[in-house]
């Protein structure tokens, strides 16, 4: 007879592995699949120290507790496969994979994740994590006392900058413009701090070091003129790009692509749930990713109970 699980979860991140913690838990029969490695952008985070209940964690340590934890209560983790197809409308959601296996469930959890928009320039895989970085929150007391580069000029840029400047001994913000697409309240609280100066007009061009971050390249566009800049570490704020372009066209997603859930984390199909960094919201870590996951089981598992 053909298999159909109660909750099928898309992606093995934060949301996602909450899901299946709760979801399997509460007795559902529950599969989770990922195009990636378990444990998303914490697999990437070499300490994780924000997280309620741990001082200092390891982020593959983190995951390996969480994929421990989901197992035990019975949860099924299939990670490394490649979805080709979905069908989310209708009782029975669908997802095959390029061998041709299909999996089937009631109701479905979207949680694909995404990531920050990088630069793409030389030296960026060498140095990531080991002087760049795309979130103040998590990595900015690393950078007690030190030089940094904020690159971006929307909202998240100038106002991350300021955050920075609590540990940081200067800030630097590089930007591609002549004028900020920020805020104003946010343009006049960076321009007024004291540790923050501006390269305008300007972008990076290479990161550049012998181990470790030591500095970068920076060419200005009105001059072409190419410099160097020494820096103990590059906050990148130039946008996030959620994984959802699968999904377009079905799932109803805002001007940013990311998922319109409502509070209990459904989306405008019925049966259908997202969760995690792939929904708008306005902040990303961890911890909000675990509850969206946690919030979107509990959905899930009364939509799938009420419709049995």
């Amino acid at each position: 007879m053909e298999k159909i699980y109660d909750i099928m979860i898309l992606g093995a991140g934060a949301a996602g592995l909450s899901a299946g913690i709760y979801a399997s838990r509460g007795k559902l029969d529950t599969l989770i699949l990922s195009e990636g490695i378990t444990g998303g952008q914490m697999v990437l985070t070499n300490e994780i120290a924000n997280y309620p209940g741990v001082e200092t964690i390891k982020g593959y340590e983190l995951v390996d507790i969480m994929r421990g934890q989901a197992k035990s209560f019975g949860c099924t983790i299939k990670a490394n496969v490649k979805i080709v197809r979905y069908q989310l409308s209708g009782e029975i959601k669908e997802a095959e994979l390029e061998d041709g296996r299909i999996f089937r469930a009631k109701s479905i959890i979207l949680a694909p994740g995404g990531k920050p928009r990088s630069l793409d320039i030389p030296g960026e895989k060498e140095f990531e994590g080991r002087g760049i970085s795309y979130c103040a929150t998590c990595d900015a007391d690393f950078f007690q006392d030190k030089r940094l580069i904020v690159v971006g000029g929307g909202n998240s840029a100038l106002e991350e900058a300021v955050t920075l400047t609590n540990f940081a001994s200067q800030v630097t913000i590089v930007h591609q413009f002549d004028h900020f697409q920020a805020f104003a309240h946010a343009v006049e609280e960076a321009k007024k701090n004291p540790k923050i100066s501006f390269i305008m007009e300007s972008e990076l061009r290479a990161y550049m070091g012998n181990g470790t971050l030591e500095k970068v390249q920076i060419e200005n566009l009105k001059t072409k003129e190419i410099s160097e800049l020494e820096t103990d570490g590059v906050f990148v704020f130039i946008g996030y790009k959620p994984n959802t372009d699968a999904f377009k066209g079905t799932v109803e997603v805002n001007e940013k692509d990311e998922f319109i859930v409502d509070p209990a984390m459904r989306t405008n199909i019925p049966g259908v749930f997202a969760a995690g960094d792939s929904i708008a919201k306005r902040y990303r870590q961890v911890t909000t990713a675990v509850s969206d996951g946690t919030i979107a089981a509990l959905s899930a598992t009364e939509y799938v109970r009420a419709n049995d």
